[in-house]
C-alpha cells in the first residue's frame, strides 16, 4: 500500500508506545529501510529545546501557552524534518496530532475547532499512514510511572485527567477506526512487537 508510510504511536504515559517505536525502529535497521524517528514535543533541535520549556517541573504555564508551544514545535518539525522527508523515508512518530486533540481538547478543554484549524494550516497535505493506539489500565499505568527515574510535569497530572485524555483518545478511534491499530498493553512486550511489526508488512506490501 505504502512504500514510505507514516507511522505514528499514541497513548497516555505508560502506554508503552515509545517502547514499542523502538522495536519498530530495530526492526527497520535490521531490514535496512531508511527511516526517521522523532518524538513530540521534540524531535528538531530547535523543537527539543521547545520540550525542555513544556516539560519542566518549574514550568507553570496557561493551558493555551502549552497548546501553542506544542504546535510551535510540530511547525519546526514540519519544515526542517517531515516535509524533507515525506515519501522518501518511512517515518516515525512517538505523538503528533492526535496527542494535542487528546491532551489539549478532551484533558484540557481547549476548543477543538482552534486545534484542528491550526493542525490543518501547518501540516497541509502532509498525512500519516497508521496510528497504533496503545490502551493501558490505571493500574499497570500507576505501577510503570512509579518505576521511572524521573517524571516530567506531564508525568504527574491525577489519574482522572489520564483517564479523560484515554478516552478522547478512543473517540478519535471511533470517528476513523480504519486509520488505526489498537495496542493492549497490558498485554506482554513480546506479542504487542509481533503484532506491530506485522502490521507494519501489510501496510508496506
Amino acid at each position: 500500500m505504502y512504500k514510505k508510510p507514516i507511522v505514528v504511536f499514541e497513548g497516555v504515559e505508560g502506554s508503552g508506545k515509545t517502547l514499542h517505536i523502538k522495536h519498530l525502529s530495530n526492526f527497520l535497521k535490521k531490514r535496512k529501510i531508511k527511516f526517521i524517528k522523532i518524538r513530540e514535543p521534540g524531535g528538531h533541535f530547535n523543537s527539543e529545546k521547545i520540550r525542555k520549556l513544556i516539560l519542566n517541573n518549574k514550568s507553570k504555564f496557561h493551558k493555551n501557552t502549552d497548546l501553542l508551544l506544542y504546535l510551535a514545535a510540530r511547525n519546526e518539525n514540519l519544515q526542517n524534518l517531515l516535509i524533507k522527508n515525506y515519501k522518501k523515508k518511512v517515518i516515525l512518530i512517538d505523538r503528533f496530532t492526535d496527542s494535542t486533540l487528546a491532551y489539549q481538547h478532551y484533558g484540557m478543554g481547549i476548543n477543538i475547532n482552534l486545534i484542528n484549524s491550526i493542525n490543518s494550516f501547518l501540516l497541509k497535505n502532509f498525512k500519516t499512514n497508521l496510528t497504533f493506539l496503545n490502551l493501558v489500565s490505571k493500574k499497570n499505568m500507576k505501577n510503570r510511572l512509579l518505576k521511572r527515574k524521573t517524571l516530567n510535569r506531564y508525568d504527574k497530572f491525577k489519574m482522572s485527567f489520564y483517564t479523560k485524555v484515554q478516552n478522547g483518545y478512543l473517540k478519535l478511534y471511533a470517528k476513523n477506526k480504519n486509520k488505526y491499530k489498537i495496542i493492549d498493553s497490558n498485554k506482554s512486550i513480546l506479542t504487542n512487537k509481533k503484532i506491530i511489526i506485522s502490521e507494519f508488512k501489510k501496510l508496506t506490501k
